[in-house]
């Protein structure tokens, strides 16, 4: 049995048959894809960053000072202490 035989002829988009459910499309070349981008978008872009700022910098702010700290830490470490080796001939 071929595929083919089974969609008979149908496309894709096509494969079944819905009743009672309109749909309205609208071409893609029809649209605009960015109306409203700058008028309406960039002060919402703002609004948004001004109201989550304090919600989302203070745990990065934590995670790099921790970070750092650690880092430092980790290099102090790794350095031999010059008093060790004072009387070593």
């Amino acid at each position: 049995m071929r595929l083919t035989s089974i969609l008979n002829g149908a496309h894709f988009g096509n494969l079944a048959k819905v009743h009672g459910i309109v749909t309205y499309k609208l071409s893609p070349f029809e649209q605009r894809a960015f109306a409203g981008a700058i008028s309406k978008g960039l002060p919402n872009i703002v609004r948004r960053i001004r109201s989550n700022i304090f919600r989302v910098t203070p745990p990065f702010i934590l995670g790099y000072l921790i970070y750092d700290l650690t880092e430092r830490k980790h290099a102090a470490l790794l350095r031999k202490n010059p008093a060790d080796y004072a009387n070593d001939e």
